[in-house]
């Protein structure tokens, strides 16, 4: 990465010797006549992340950012102008059928030992980094009862057992009114299994059902599940209750106290860093995400990776134009062909909605500099890093094994969030440009944003400032580093994040393709 630094003088960064665009750093922008000093003088106002030519570009030709195709040029562009969205035509994706595959599969890095956090070990062998009771449903005809039931739990029991951080009530839109056998329903079904079987829960979820809906409580907890305690009662059906309401909090409740005391008997112990299962997201994507943090979290997840952690990165569309790149990094043919299922699967399902990738950017990442979602992939994938790429998981899965994993889900936010917890993340990482309030009840989340102006305005919503990267005051392998230590802080509880310390906390968001009926 290039940067023309000078604190006084319009600054630009250049990505690859390739570019034939650069990025504006300044706050405000640069004017018209404004000169870089490499020479480069703009023709136009171009505002802050947006994208200056440094050659005249012909009508037809290519325009260049991280050393790939992002668009052709509809009309000539001057040096020194500003390259807008219209202006592009949006190159067709890969075809799937011409991937190299596992064609550059990267070497090993060397172990990197010696480095714990404080967790919560479960019966399962997994780790949690919070000690949580989760409270799930078969139904959203629940959620309602649930939620008065837990504003309880918390006020009167909650106190009572100061080693047991929240109660969470996992609530969600699915279970009737749904086609519970139709092709695609095994996704929200096992997203509402797995989440109840989410680390930072302990083993100790229960369950509230209706009774006469589609999904039934046997489809959410297994018998034979050695991840979840089913030795003491776990289920409680409403339309079991026999005085109403009342009785209905009170039983609920009854049950939570059982749950309350094992996990307040539960203490951190010093676990390696191999048993953190990090997730990674962005949302308000702009172009510095490319930039600062989004490659300060892939040389952060190259470390996880290194000390043998789980690390998770996700979001079909904003891989998809990028997919050539990562089949060539797959470890083996097995996990190339599995990224390829994926993105075909996704391709499908998107042509049946009559929509492709081109709708996934949002007015926000073209207000931000990114001009179409091939821009926004390259800059995407950059969080997964350098290492080869170790597995493949398809929406709401558990992840089983370690190393660099891709978690197959939609792009959006909340989604994306609901089927990583459903894997067993532990620990949640979230980059963004244009800020969003985002937080996640079942997990801790660090807010990582691209610009040092955010995270001046939002000083009490963003945890890390990658925009010193642009401003030239920190390498991306420092913030890298940086990031390492600050996951093990808020994995030990060292540290709470902003979103925890506000109690910010996004809705449970299933991923249902198949109909409703």
């Amino acid at each position: 990465m290039q940067l023309i630094e000078h604190s006084d003088s319009p600054r630009y960064v250049r990505l690859h010797e390739d570019d034939n665009v650069v990025v504006v750093v300044n706050d405000q922008g640069v004017a018209e006549g404004s000169a870089f000093p490499d020479g480069l003088v703009t023709v136009e106002g171009v505002p802050q992340s947006h994208k200056v030519a440094t050659v005249d570009i012909p009508e037809g030709a290519e325009v260049r950012r991280y050393g790939q195709v992002i668009g052709y040029a509809n009309q000539p562009l001057r040096k020194g102008s500003w390259v807008q969205e219209h202006q592009l035509r949006m190159p067709t994706a890969p075809a799937l059928d011409s991937l190299p595959m596992s064609t550059a599969v990267p070497a090993p890095l060397p172990p990197l030992e010696g480095y714990t956090f404080e967790g919560y070990r479960n019966a399962d062998g997994t780790v949690g980094t919070r000690n949580i009771l989760g409270i799930t449903t078969t139904v959203q005809c629940v959620t309602g009862v649930l939620e008065h039931a837990v504003k309880r739990i918390r006020q009167e029991l909650l106190p009572r057992y100061p080693n047991v951080d929240d109660v969470v009530a996992l609530t969600h839109s699915y279970g009737c009114g749904v086609a519970i056998n139709a092709r695609d329903a095994y996704i929200p079904i096992r997203t509402v299994r797995n989440l109840s079987r989410n680390p930072n829960l302990g083993g100790e979820a229960l369950v509230i059902s209706l009774g006469c809906e589609k999904l039934q409580a046997g489809q959410v907890m297994h018998e034979d599940d050695p991840s979840v305690d089913l030795s003491d009662p776990w289920l409680y059906r409403l339309q079991d209750a026999g005085q109403g309401f009342g009785e209905m909090i009170e039983q609920i409740m009854e049950l939570a106290e059982v749950r309350l005391k094992k996990l307040d008997q539960r203490r951190r112990e010093t676990v390696p860093a191999s048993e953190l299962i990090l997730g990674m997201q962005c949302g308000g994507s702009d172009a510095f995400s490319g930039i600062t943090a989004n490659p300060a979290l892939g040389y952060a997840a190259d470390l996880l990776v290194r000390a043998g952690a789980t690390v998770m990165f996700s979001e079909n569309t904003e891989v998809r134009d990028a997919i050539y790149m990562l089949t060539a990094r797959a470890e083996n043919m097995e996990v190339a062909n599995a990224l390829v299922r994926e993105m075909d699967w996704y391709d499908q399902y998107l042509e049946r909605g009559a929509a492709d990738r081109s709708a996934n950017t949002t007015p926000g990442n073209k207000k931000g500099g990114l001009s179409n979602i091939v821009e926004k992939a390259l800059g995407s994938i950059v969080k997964s890093g350098s290492s080869a790429i170790n597995g493949v998981i398809g929406p709401g899965e558990r992840v089983d094994r370690k190393g660099l994993i891709f978690c197959a889900t939609p792009a959006s936010d909340f989604v994306c969030g609901t089927l990583q917890l459903a894997a067993g993340m532990n620990l949640h990482v979230f980059t963004t440009g244009r800020g969003t309030p985002y937080g996640l009840a079942m997990t801790p989340v660090v807010k990582v944003c691209t610009r040092t102006e955010l995270a001046k305005r939002w000083h009490d919503l963003i945890d890390i400032d990658a925009g010193r990267v642009a401003t030239g005051r920190m390498s991306i392998e420092e913030l890298g580093w940086e990031l390492f230590h600050y996951y093990l802080d808020v994995a030990s509880g060292r540290k709470q994040t902003w979103a925890e310390q506000h109690r910010l906390h996004n809705d449970i968001v299933l991923f249902n393709p198949a109909p409703i009926t």
